[in-house]
């Protein structure tokens, strides 16, 4: 299940634009209440115009991210789990969802992923309960959409 893994592009410059068209930007999903595809498209669609701007330090701490999480001393896999539970704590459900589903692409059991959020759970305290909730939401449509 590839969902979220789209190649970033060159580091093609954009060019300037007087006026942005704002059409596309009048209604960004909600953390809460966007569906997974909502979410993977609007993820797609603003890493693509972020990148695209050439920023010397955004693209560098873009592809940090993307180096962090590939096999190393650890498996892709632990290391999707690991991001989960920070996600969890600092209570980024954006993040929780990105690595919901890349722990989905690992293959990452139902067992697994909730000792993952009881961890992140016992870490962050009780106003992680919220996030914990749409984080296994979030995982049930997984599961439906593998099925």
């Amino acid at each position: 299940m590839e969902v979220l893994r789209s190649k970033p592009p060159k580091r093609k410059r954009a060019k300037p634009v007087a006026s942005s068209p704002v059409e596309h930007r009048d209604h960004a999903p909600s953390e809460h209440n966007a569906s997974l595809e909502d979410f993977v498209q609007f993820r797609q669609r603003l890493n693509v115009e972020i990148l695209n701007e050439g920023n010397l330090v955004i693209n560098r701490f873009f592809a940090l991210d993307t180096r962090t999480y590939e096999a190393g001393a650890l498996d892709v896999k632990t290391k999707e789990l690991l991001g989960l539970v920070a996600s969890l704590v600092l209570r980024c459900d954006d993040c929780v969802t990105y690595h919901l589903t890349r722990c989905a692409e690992e293959r990452v059991t139902r067992p697994e992923i909730f000792e993952c959020l009881s961890v992140g759970l016992v870490v962050g305290g009780s106003i992680v309960i919220p996030h914990l909730r749409r984080a296994v939401d979030r995982w049930s449509e997984l599961e439906s959409l593998a099925r």
